[in-house]
């Protein structure tokens, strides 16, 4: 049985005769990390005392805001606090994890039990459920900023960011033959995740992505999308107030490019109406936009395509004058001429064939079998022997979500099938042409106001590839357009001392605009290059120079 809203009050005044407890499995795939404890003594380890619990609901409460009503619900066998606020009517937060009276531990006990997390479902208007995953920081929760991460597809699940990239934990295979299908999977812990000095929340958008479910209709454009963002961090703030005054900064990649300008835009706006409104709800301490291998101007980008894979020191093309390359710079002019006229005219008929005509130049760089997120590597995409999106950690990560313990410690329903991508989802945004806008030009308000902004990426991605990238920050039309087109790339200097890639920035200390490419990484920075991509993150939240380190 699903969540209904309309049921919510009454399911929690039922809630102490109606509980039922799962108890964790014994399984060697998903430990509780400590195998000496039967099976009443992890149930009490894990939930504590349910009856004291119940009647503590406003517990974990911190520095409530006027207006915010919390509530308890116990379903299939999961218990729920759930929230509301007047200022978002539509919208309520359902939170699996809740300190257990007597015991200190947390619900779920995954991934990297040494820090508190969160999870729970963002319920839009009844029907529509946004999952997320949430990890305090390992260093100074109190202090360190919010740091909200998405990744794109679209339709492709932020937990691939989680277990494949800067998560706390990373998703690791058992199978004695690594070039197989996983027999077994599990997590190990990841040193070099970006909860080292950030609290992270990791957020499947839109409905339908990952562990988000819809019961009916969903969402097929970004600004829609921006608006249950925005909803969802003002609630989570508001429920957990110690992180509500500390810096917030959006993060994300791949499609994630469009995702985060209009949620930059929506923030922006919304601070600016709160700041002069008597709305009880604070306004979010907004402070900076992160985008790796993005797709934020289609127009450039998808022109870009060329030149890096005929003309760059990263070609996929031996020779530039060849007719794979005549083909494909043809292709791509018909595509930059359309994708403009789409700016211009913002209308379906123009969009949606621009999107066709932009996406079909791909076909034929898939068909020189590398893989397309990183062109050092080859994929055979044969019955997805390499896997989705041609990495096998991606299968893996489906294993992991879809195992019944995992789905229940972090509140998902048991009938729910994850999936690393979503392919539906992909070609409802794809038939309603959201990529063809250029939402790169919300960004220039959000600057213009102090709002920090970095564009990075990976220097052996095809799909997003660095030079498009920097091309439209080029053209980004801010007060600081001189200064960046002035400015010099300079080495960026890793902390083990080897020059990890190289930056150009216009504004003070890390940049108000800056543009970051990484060497020896494809489409997922952190991945390819943990250290660097940590080393990158702590100088920009921290405001410092980015090629510090020389």
């Amino acid at each position: 049985m699903r969540y209904s809203l309309a049921a919510a009050t009454t399911t929690a005044l039922l809630a102490t005769s109606t509980l039922s407890l799962a108890l964790p499995t014994a399984s060697s795939l998903f430990n509780l990390q400590d195998s000496s404890l039967s099976v009443p003594a992890v149930a009490e380890k894990v939930f504590g005392s349910v009856g004291s619990w119940l009647g503590n609901a406003e517990k974990n409460v911190h520095d409530t805001v006027k207006g915010l009503k919390v509530s308890k619900l116990v379903q299939d066998g999961v218990d729920y606090d759930v929230l509301t606020h007047p200022d978002h009517p539509s919208y309520r937060l359902r939170v699996t994890s809740t300190s257990n009276s007597g015991t200190g531990t947390t619900m779920p006990h995954l991934c990297d039990p040494s820090v508190k997390m969160i999870s729970g479902y963002l319920d839009v208007s009844e029907t529509k459920h946004l999952f997320f995953w949430f990890f305090e920081s390992r260093d100074k929760p109190k202090e360190d900023p919010l740091l909200l991460w998405l990744n794109g597809g679209p339709g492709c699940s932020s937990t691939t960011g989680l277990l494949f990239e800067l998560g706390p934990c990373m998703i690791t295979s058992t199978s004695p033959d690594p070039s197989g299908p996983a027999t077994s999977v599990n997590t190990t812990y990841n040193p070099h995740s970006w909860t080292n000095h950030a609290n992270v929340l990791f957020l499947d958008q839109p409905v339908g992505v990952g562990y988000s479910y819809s019961d009916s209709g969903s969402v097929d454009n970004s600004p829609a999308a921006a608006e249950d963002v925005h909803a969802f961090l003002q609630l989570f703030t508001a429920r957990y107030g110690k992180y509500r005054d500390n810096d917030l900064h959006i993060s994300g990649e791949s499609y994630a490019g469009t995702y985060l300008p209009h949620i930059a835009h929506v923030i922006h706006s919304e601070n600016k109406k709160r700041s002069t409104s008597l709305a009880p709800l604070p306004k979010l301490n907004f402070k900076s936009v992160m985008i790796g291998n993005g797709l934020s101007e289609p127009a450039t980008q998808f022109a870009s395509v060329p030149e890096y894979a005929c003309d760059s020191p990263y070609a996929v093309y031996k020779d530039p004058n060849g007719s794979e390359c005549e083909g494909l710079r043809s292709k791509m002019a018909r595509c930059e001429k359309l994708a403009e006229t789409c700016y211009r005219v913002n209308n379906k008929f123009v969009c949606v064939p621009a999107t066709l005509s932009c996406w079909s130049g791909f076909g034929q760089l898939q068909d020189l079998g590398l893989n397309m997120y990183d062109t050092r590597k080859k994929c055979d995409r044969a019955e997805d022997k390499d896997g989705p999106l041609c990495y096998r950690q991606m299968g893996w990560i489906e294993t992991y979500m879809n195992s019944p313990e995992v789905k229940k410690q972090l509140g998902a329903p048991a009938d729910i099938e994850f999936k690393s991508c979503n392919m539906d989802i992909n070609k409802s945004f794809l038939f309603k042409a959201d990529v063809m806008h250029r939402s790169s030009d919300l960004l220039i308000p959000v600057i213009e106001d102090g709002i920090r902004v970095l564009i990075y990426a990976g220097v052996n991605d095809l799909m997003c590839n660095f030079i498009g990238n920097e091309h439209w920050v080029d053209k980004l039309e801010t007060t600081y357009q001189a200064a960046f087109l002035n400015s010099t790339a300079t080495p960026f200097i890793s902390s083990n001392k080897t020059e990890a890639g190289y930056v150009r920035s216009a504004g003070h200390g890390a940049g108000n605009i800056a543009f970051m490419a990484i060497y020896e990484a494809g489409h997922m920075v952190p991945q390819d290059q943990p250290l660097a991509a940590l080393n990158m993150l702590d100088r920009w939240l921290n405001n410092e120079p980015l090629a510090l380190g020389k």
